[in-house]
């Protein structure tokens, strides 16, 4: 069984049928009981299917924070191989909510930087949630001027509600440490490509996302605010949050329209968490394909074209 969202109820529904007749799939009424099977999974394919090609904003922002959607280290583990983790930011500490290092992306060198949630609730604490604070966006820094200095392209994988606001964060300067993480991926001389995995929250997912080529997964979400935190500051209740996901224009598909982002990664039927496979090849697709556009260009050429793309932003609209 998977965990449903609220939504998927019709779906869950005879998808737990199909599991009970499973368990009686024997004997004498072996067959009818497999026409049946096959009639309630025809049933359930289609209602998956109609559910998801009119998903909401809010319903995309619930696939989007799905626990069992592909993380950081799933995407690890199936596109870098030989991935070397580098630890600490040389000022002050370790930040387990960003995985930073090198590795081998189709044989060839990569430097990648990713912001991984966590599966668990052990891994969640010590992932922080996904939430970085200044720690790990220095060591993102350093990873991109490392990769710089030995000419290895760039790949971030980008998932976080934003940016930790603990007291600890704001003393150690946290929106300092943001606002040097954008610098630092505007002025990398190798190239770099972004891939939003699930959600990117504001200057947190900005600070490694600043790309020449900014990718989304179908069903992820990137936006300048938290719904629930939107809804909290607008209406003074948080309950408002579908409303607020509404008006913020933050699906994949809005997106691509207003020229933020540069291609959409199609995810498997039911989302990226029913098939993470496929939608990881998916995925490594188009980053394969990012990477091949942007490798003739000179490190001048990519500097200039990364800032360019951020200066159009809004201006046609």
């Amino acid at each position: 069984m998977h965990n449903y969202l609220d939504f998927e109820k019709p779906v869950a529904d005879l998808e737990g049928q199909i599991i009970e007749l499973r368990k009686i799939e024997t004997g004498e009424d072996a067959v009818k009981v497999t026409d049946e099977i096959d009639r309630l999974e025809k049933r359930s394919k289609e209602a998956l299917e109609d559910l998801y090609k009119k998903l909401t904003p809010w319903q995309k922002t619930q696939v989007a924070r799905h626990p069992d959607r592909p993380h950081c280290v799933d995407y690890l583990a199936r596109l870098i191989t030989d991935f070397v983790p580098l630890a600490g930011d040389r000022y002050f500490a370790e930040d387990y909510a960003v995985i930073a290092g090198f590795g081998r992306f189709d044989g060839a060198p990569v430097a990648v930087i990713g912001q991984e949630k966590g599966s668990d609730t052990q891994s969640r604490l010590k992932h922080n949630f996904g939430m970085a604070r200044p720690e790990g966006y220095r060591k993102a820094v350093r990873i991109m001027e490392l990769a710089e200095r030995f000419d290895i392209p760039v790949l971030t994988l980008v998932d976080t509600a934003g940016a930790y606001p603990g007291i600890g964060a704001e003393e150690r300067g946290q929106a300092e440490a943001i606002a040097r993480s954008i610098e630092a991926c505007l002025n990398l001389k190798v190239p770099l490509v972004s891939l939003v995995i699930g959600e990117g929250g504001s200057g947190g997912a900005m600070a490694i996302a600043a790309a020449n080529r900014v990718l989304m997964m179908e069903h992820s979400i990137y936006n300048v605010i938290a719904p629930e935190a939107g809804a909290s500051i607008l209406y003074r209740d948080a309950a408002r949050a579908r409303d607020v996901a509404q008006a913020m224009k933050m699906t994949a598909q809005d997106l691509m329209g207003f020229g933020i982002i540069d291609a959409i990664v199609e995810e498997p039927l039911g989302g990226a968490h029913r098939g993470p496979e496929t939608a990881i090849d998916a995925a490594a697709a188009q980053i394969r394909r990012a990477f091949g556009e942007l490798g003739p260009l000179s490190g001048e050429e990519l500097k200039r074209q990364r800032r360019e793309k951020f200066l159009a932003i809004g201006r046609n609209l």
